[in-house]
């Protein structure tokens, strides 16, 4: 085109008024929160600090407000939300049709994996030797449960592997220095060209569930001889297969001894995979970033863990640690969704104030904190008592052997409700997927049916009181570490005493039981530690008959003021 014969697409808008620079906008956007990102989820946090103050284990300091400021960054908020928009996908065949049984993740995922490995959030507990490693490393899983729960998993299997897998030294020895590594590395190959590798464990299957003894998958020895470290082939199903891609197995079979513990390689040395077909991905309702799968072995080669036909003890070697992970990853999706709650409620005004100073938000708001400090109290506590437990104390080992599945129980239990308020608060911006909110509330009720839903967890309660019987002592000496603090708790101590008395009623009620030792010792863990105000708010409600059994039903009388700002992220 030249002068004489402009471009008719041009001379069109040529005749068009200059427009203003904004002229785009509708309207002016206003009183909408910003999103929570750019604070420490340890340093801001005073709960935590204090922690870690009280347990000694400030030489675990300065990689935790790394991880704090990790996990409250922008970045990682990102990477979470594209994690679970792209979800793993099976590609069980290559382009020529040979079966490679392959996850694909999007690059968010590894990167996130990366992240938190490189943090040691795995392999803590194990690799300090310091005092409190167990607590410091709960602490690193309570501040990733707050940035992406999907890669909690694959962190929390391989951190609880290592005392299953000592019971075989000559298999540790192989293996743990590959999984402790803190450089992750997502080549699907065997460990021998890998930086470092992660666990899963595949226990149940389709018939049995939570029954392990009625598994079906069988193994047979490889050869001639047989006993622990050896090589034996596998052959069954597995229902819920969490993590395939991972790069070693725990898992259960029958051989002609009894229920057994094998260690299954992903991969073998010659870069094939084990014979371990993967049938197809679950479609879960949360947890989406992560892969879970249903798998079938096929002779696939593994080694004897323990003694054969001890499966049993072998595998709640594992699950002991797997379910103290549950009870300290619950309490964090507590805080991280407490936390979204006071930000937009801090942000966002009506009625010319903001939301968290109206009397009934503010009400929600303190109610919600005082759940999270004590969820978060309880689950530290045991994970003291798994470092003193290791360290010689009988009378710890006790505690844990009770206190374990009392923590998993009620925090996987309050963790839901805790979530759904909070998403509440948020109004309809709580349930839009562009956010956090509800993926948190997709995520919540995981973690009470990972490593036991609730009947098998209190039924556990129970068995550790009756196989153990100074568990039942130890765990009342543990709650009068308080007494005298507050009448209430004291009459809780003396009812829970004589009802554990009563062993004939017990099944029936085993809930109920499991309940009431959870808020005795989260009261007496309170009274011990926590403000005045956020301690008698609590055993005003859960103590008392002074609470509701919705959240934001506290009485009046209490610092609700105090709870919240206790609870407020620091600047």
């Amino acid at each position: 085109m030249n002068q004489r014969n402009p471009d008719p697409r041009t001379v069109l808008f040529d005749r068009l008024p200059s427009l203003p620079p904004d002229g785009y906008a509708t309207h002016e956007v206003m009183n909408q929160a910003t999103p929570l990102a750019g604070h420490n989820a340890f340093s801001a946090d005073r709960l935590l600090v204090e922690i870690a103050e009280r347990e000694n284990i400030r030489w675990a300091r300065d990689l935790l407000a790394e991880a704090g400021a990790t996990v409250g960054s922008a970045h990682v908020a990102a990477l979470a939300r594209d994690a679970n928009r792209h979800l793993p996908e099976l590609r069980a065949h290559d382009r020529f049709g040979h079966r490679v049984d392959e996850i694909a993740f999007h690059p968010a995922w590894h990167e996130l994996m990366s992240l938190a490995i490189g943090q040691q959030t795995h392999s803590l507990s194990w690799t300090a030797n310091r005092p409190g490693a167990h607590l410091a490393r709960g602490m690193l899983s309570y501040l990733w449960n707050q940035g992406e729960n999907g890669i909690c998993c694959p962190l929390g299997m391989t951190y609880s592997a290592i005392p299953a897998l000592r019971l075989q030294p000559d298999l540790a020895a192989v293996w743990e220095p590959f999984i402790l590594s803190s450089r992750y590395d997502a080549t699907p190959a065997p460990m021998q060209r890998k930086t470092g590798g992660t666990v899963g464990m595949t226990l149940t299957e389709k018939q049995g569930g939570s029954d392990l003894r009625a598994t079906q998958s069988t193994a047979r020895p490889a050869g001639p001889r047989r006993g622990p470290g050896e090589a034996y082939l596998v052959d069954g199903h597995k229902w819920f297969f969490s993590v395939p891609q991972s790069d070693v197995f725990v898992t259960l079979a029958q051989t002609d001894r009894g229920l057994s513990c094998f260690l299954l390689p992903g991969w073998l040395p010659d870069g094939s995979r084990n014979r371990l077909l993967i049938q197809r991905l679950k479609d879960k309702c949360g947890n989406k970033s992560n892969a879970s799968s249903e798998i079938e072995y096929r002779g696939a080669i593994g080694w004897l863990v323990g003694e054969e036909g001890r499966g049993i003890k072998a595998a709640l070697a594992m699950t002991h640690l797997t379910r103290l992970d549950f009870a300290i990853g619950s309490a964090g999706l507590m805080r991280r969704a407490l936390s979204e709650a006071i930000h937009h409620t801090s942000t966002r005004r009506a009625f010319q104030k903001p939301l968290v100073a109206q009397p009934l938000m503010q009400n929600v708001i303190a109610d919600l904190a005082v759940e999270t400090e004590a969820a978060t109290l309880l689950a530290f506590r045991m994970a003291r008592a798994v470092d003193d437990e290791e360290a010689g104390d009988a009378t710890a080992a006790l505690l844990v052997r009770i206190g374990t599945p009392v923590a998993k129980y009620w925090n996987c239990k309050r963790v839901v409700g805790v979530v759904h308020e909070a998403l509440e608060c948020h109004g309809g911006n709580g349930f839009i997927e562009e956010g956090p909110m509800a993926r948190l509330y997709r995520e919540a009720p995981l973690n009470g049916i990972w490593e036991g839903s609730g009947n098998i967890i209190a039924l556990d309660v129970l068995r550790a009181a009756a196989r153990t019987p100074d568990c039942v002592p130890a765990f009342l000496d543990e709650l009068a570490e308080a007494k005298g603090g507050d009448r209430r708790l004291d009459r809780a101590i003396d009812s829970l005493a004589g009802e554990l008395r009563r062993p004939d009623e017990h099944e029936a009620r085993a809930r109920r039981i499991a309940e009431r030792m959870a808020i005795a010792l989260q009261a007496s863990l309170m009274i011990r530690h926590s403000p005045s105000a956020v301690a008698d708010a609590f055993c005003a409600t859960r103590l008392d008959a002074d609470g509701g059994a919705a959240y934001g039903s506290l009485p009046a009388g209490l610092h609700q003021q105090a709870i919240v700002d206790r609870a407020r992220m620091l600047a």
